[in-house]
């Protein structure tokens, strides 16, 4: 059963994907270190491994 981290993980970055600002491989990689024990959360790990910038977490979180 997916926790609800993951599932807001997988919903942050398939929008990421549709909006252009970020490949399914780079979701993939963020949500494996999630996985992995990362407790950060998406857009923290995305902008820190450069994949994104603050900005684009922000024009997400107003829509």
């Amino acid at each position: 059963m997916e926790n609800v981290e993951d599932i807001i993980g997988g919903r942050i970055g398939e929008a990421l994907v549709r909006m252009g600002e970020m490949t399914q491989e780079q979701v993939d990689l963020i949500l494996e270190k999630q996985a992995q024990g990362d407790d950060r959360l998406f857009g923290e790990i995305a902008v820190d491994l450069e994949f994104i910038d603050l900005d684009v977490v922000i024009r997400y979180l107003e829509q």
